[in-house]
C-alpha cells in the first residue's frame, strides 16, 4: 500500500518470508490459540525427504551421520529453532544497505536506513528533495511448505 504523510510517500510493502530448503514453518499454538503479535512462536523445522526404511546408497537429510545439515540462513534468522524477527529485520536491513550502491539510482537518491526492531524502514531523498519512506514488513504465509 502507499499513502502520502506530510511531505513524503510512505510505502508498506509486505515480504513473504520462505524455509529454506528442506525447510517448513510450523505456526505452534498457545492453549488452542496462535499469538499473532508475536513471532517467538514459528518454529523452523527440518523436513525429512526419507522413509527410514531406506536402504542403500540413499542420503537423508534429517538423518545423516553427521548433524551438520541445519542451514546457515536458519542460524542466522533464528533464535534456536524460531523465527526471530529483530534478527531478520536486522539481516535485510543490511542486506538493502548493502545492495543499495550496485543500483544505478544510487547516485541520484540518498538511503538512510531508519531504526527499527521489527521491519526495515528506509527512506529514500532524491533529486529537488523528493521523500519516499518504504516499510519490509515481515509475513509467514499460513500453509505453506
Amino acid at each position: 500500500s502507499w499513502n502520502v504523510f506530510e511531505d513524503r510517500i510512505l510505502y508498506q510493502l509486505l515480504v513473504f518470508l520462505r524455509p529454506p530448503p528442506r525447510h517448513s514453518f510450523r505456526l505452534e499454538m498457545y492453549n488452542g490459540m496462535h499469538l499473532p503479535e508475536r513471532c517467538s512462536n514459528i518454529r523452523v523445522v527440518l523436513e525429512c525427504t526419507c522413509s527410514r526404511m531406506m536402504m542403500g546408497d540413499m542420503l537423508c537429510f534429517l538423518h545423516p551421520s553427521d548433524n551438520n545439515q541445519r542451514s546457515p540462513l536458519v542460524s542466522t534468522l533464528c533464535t534456536g529453532s524460531y523465527l526471530d524477527v529483530e534478527k531478520i529485520a536486522c539481516w535485510v536491513q543490511n542486506l538493502v544497505q548493502s545492495a543499495w550502491e550496485h543500483l544505478p539510482q544510487w547516485h541520484d537518491w540518498q538511503l538512510m536506513v531508519l531504526p527499527s526492531a521489527r521491519s526495515c524502514r528506509v527512506l529514500l531523498t532524491g533529486p529537488s528533495e523528493v521523500q519516499l519512506c518504504a516499510v519490509l514488513v515481515f509475513a509467514v504465509q499460513q500453509g505453506s511448505p
